[in-house]
């Protein structure tokens, strides 16, 4: 993989998997992302940009979560912050996948400070993914 410029730093996630088939499966077929370096226990993923790792490891604690919005937000999370655009595509090929989502996409904060699409899927080892998309950049951490 060539070296990524970035005008941010980029950030490196470990997380635990059950299963690195079914996580080649999820990770490079369903949602797309390019395969790096791999060994018998884990798999290096180009997470637009960022460097994410399945790793190897059967033993699964249970899940927590937090009400948001009338949702059951599970905690922890991990995703990114894409253009509505790219959002509305992910979901997409998401649905296409047959994917079950904990929440649906849907719009937080309409029409207020903080206007966001966002949308909470699983992978198949249970890590809960959260993609999301601000109507104006600017307020990603607007108060």
């Amino acid at each position: 993989m060539p070296g990524l410029v970035s005008p941010i730093p980029r950030f490196h996630l470990a997380v635990p998997v059950d299963d690195l088939d079914a996580a080649r499966r999820f990770y490079g077929e369903t949602l797309g992302l390019e395969q790096g370096r791999s060994a018998d226990t884990w798999v290096d993923w180009n997470l637009h940009g960022h460097q994410f790792v399945t790793h190897l490891a059967p033993a699964r604690t249970e899940q927590i979560h937090n009400p948001v919005d009338g949702h059951d937000v599970p905690v922890p999370h991990f995703g990114l912050i894409l253009t509505i655009d790219a959002f509305h595509r992910l979901a997409d090929r998401l649905r296409a996948a047959d994917t079950t989502f904990v929440i649906e996409p849907y719009v937080r904060f309409a029409g207020e400070t903080g206007e966001q699409w966002t949308m909470f899927l699983l992978d198949p080892a249970g890590n809960a993914l959260e993609f999301k998309a601000f109507a104006d950049d600017s307020q990603v951490f607007a108060a």
